[in-house]
């Protein structure tokens, strides 16, 4: 049997939800294109869908440390240096420098509940 994929979207936990549904907010300009307090957020994206979801109480030890998790949100940015004063204004500044790569530029940042940023500039843009 194969699973034929409809549409993939990415989604983080969060135990505070509103905490991180006013941070990704501000930091991306728009409103929840649907929103349950306490329950889900959805915000639409160019190419992506990201949504936020509280844990039930019985889930929430599964969900405890989001450090562990091996998944990124990767955001493609016009301009990386302004990327990064607006993640600074919010109070989350990126602890590291910014990485040069073969693809562009990026840095990592990391939102209020730990789940890892990498806020990229691509290299097509320069041409």
């Amino acid at each position: 049997m194969v699973v034929h994929c409809i549409e993939a979207f990415v989604t983080l936990a969060a135990t505070d939800l509103q905490i991180l549904v006013e941070f990704y907010r501000q930091l991306l300009g728009i409103q929840p294109h649907s929103y349950i307090p306490e329950v889900y957020a959805e915000f639409q994206l160019p190419g992506l869908k990201l949504g936020i979801f509280q844990p039930k109480s019985t889930q929430v030890e599964e969900f405890a440390d989001p450090t562990q998790a091996g998944m990124s949100l990767c955001l493609e940015v016009a301009n990386l240096e302004d990327a990064i004063a607006e993640l600074s204004r919010l109070g989350y500044r990126p602890p590291g420098e910014i990485l040069t790569a073969s693809h562009g530029r990026e840095i990592y940042a990391y939102d209020p509940l730990g789940n890892r940023l990498i806020l990229h500039q691509s290299s097509r843009q320069n041409l």
